[in-house]
């Protein structure tokens, strides 16, 4: 599997006439052009990636498993999830999730979700 960002901006993320924060599509290219690690780190700006009640939601292929996050609510969550795709890029491979991130990341089993900050 090789290593994406797929980041929501379907019915509910991104839309601030719902009260959820912008997702910053035009930073997040920029961003991926200006590093040039579209080849290692492939960027996705989707349609509605399915788990709505989370809002803002981005999805993280490691190369080894999935990574989901949700609650995206601030332009300093979207650097992070640049920061990684950077470091993944010079690794290769998906890198440690930062730290502000750990905080957004959510498992779905099935139709369910289960905030991983919850179980801790």
């Amino acid at each position: 599997m090789s290593i994406s960002v797929i980041i929501c901006n379907g019915c509910c993320c991104g839309r601030v006439e719902k009260g959820h924060n912008e997702v910053p599509i035009d930073e997040l290219e920029a961003a991926w052009e200006a590093n040039r690690i579209g080849e290692a780190v492939k960027l996705t700006i989707s349609d509605c990636l399915g788990p709505c009640s989370m809002h803002n939601v981005s999805l993280l292929n490691t190369g080894s498993g999935k990574i989901w996050l949700g609650e995206l609510s601030s332009l300093d969550d979207y650097e992070a999830i640049v920061e990684w795709a950077i470091e993944s890029s010079e690794k290769k491979e998906g890198s440690k999730l930062p730290e502000i991130l750990e905080a957004r990341r959510f498992v779905r089993v099935g139709e369910s979700i289960v905030r991983l900050r919850d179980l801790g």
